[in-house]
């Protein structure tokens, strides 16, 4: 992670800013002093996700949230134990943005079962490799006797720092919470990014979040102990709008969220005006990657995370003037 930024005038804050940095964002015109701060979240979780931010949050006093989360896979899944063979030696795993636990996974995992069960559970040099590798690929874990699977949702939610359940909400069935999960926050290592903000807002904050996904931004902020007093949440999925509106009202929050908004080109000057003048300024504008092929990895373009970003990404850079 990277502590040292050189902040125009104008950028330093408040109201602060945190923006995820794909594809050349930042560098836009105004933004383009700001370095990225790279954060890998394998730091907090035992699944590594390598993004990078543009922000103007100070950098010093950061601290985690508690209890800290387990950082390997034996602490996170502690029943996959048993059945994990002395030869892979994964203690984490890769990026989650490339789990999937769609069927077209279903005959690699069979294919690695049929092979473990021929050598009687001791496959040669050749076989392991081949094993390892969609393992590897596809973040499998053991979960009975020479049996590979995918993550569950519930347990992908625990390593990106979500309740249980976060996800499963009325009419969103297996696939569509893998979806909803897939590019969110790891709200750990959000948290720790942060968490200077809590002595600044003892009150409240009031927050304008872009692609606000599921949440990852609210929970964090509410994990935190920083009362959410006003949060306009943009986002264009209806699945996940239900699933930040559920964890909104089951969390107790007393604040007002304006959830109706989605998409960031609906945030016109006038429309900024109107929020603002009814119910005052934001303390944070914060946004994730709307990039549906963001690999995850840390591929750069430059300073920048590789990844085709829709034209209304760069509306970031408007709504932060």
């Amino acid at each position: 992670m990277r502590l040292k930024n050189k902040l125009p005038d104008s950028a330093i804050g408040p109201p602060f800013f945190y923006i995820e940095d794909v594809a050349v964002a930042s560098k836009r015109k105004f933004l383009e002093d700001i370095e990225s701060e790279f954060v890998d979240s394998k730091l907090f979780s035992p699944a590594a996700r390598r993004r990078g931010f543009i922000h103007n949050l100070p950098t010093d006093n950061r601290f985690q949230l508690l209890p800290i989360p387990p950082l390997t896979i034996e602490a996170s899944l502690p029943e996959t134990t048993k059945w994990w063979p002395s030869w892979d030696s994964r203690t984490q795993l890769g990026c989650l943005l490339i789990s999937t636990g769609s069927a077209e996974l279903t005959p690699t995992c069979e294919a690695i079962k049929e092979s473990l069960e021929r050598s009687g559970g001791d496959p040669d040099a050749e076989t392991k490799t081949f094993i390892l590798f969609q393992c590897q690929k596809w973040n499998l874990v053991w979960t009975s006797k020479n049996s590979v699977a995918p993550l569950e949702p519930e347990e992908t939610e625990l390593l990106l720092g979500y309740p249980k359940f976060h996800t499963k909400v009325e009419g969103a069935n297996r696939t569509d919470r893998y979806k909803a999960l897939r590019n969110s926050f790891q709200v750990d290592a959000l948290a720790y990014h942060i968490s200077v903000l809590k002595d600044r807002f003892p009150k409240g904050i009031s927050v304008l979040s872009l692609y606000s996904g599921i949440g990852g931004a609210e929970l964090a902020l509410y994990r935190l102990g920083i009362p959410l007093t006003f949060v306009v949440a943009v986002e264009p999925s209806i699945i996940k709008r239900k699933i930040c509106k559920r964890w909104w009202v089951s969390s107790g929050q007393k604040g007002k969220l304006i959830d109706s908004i989605m998409d960031v080109k609906e945030l016109t000057i006038e429309s900024l005006r109107t929020l603002l003048n009814a119910y005052g300024g934001f303390d944070l504008v914060i946004g994730g990657s709307p990039c549906k092929n963001q690999p995850g990895t840390d591929k750069r373009i430059g300073n920048t995370l590789e990844g085709k970003l829709p034209v209304s990404s760069y509306d970031f850079c408007k709504i932060l003037l």
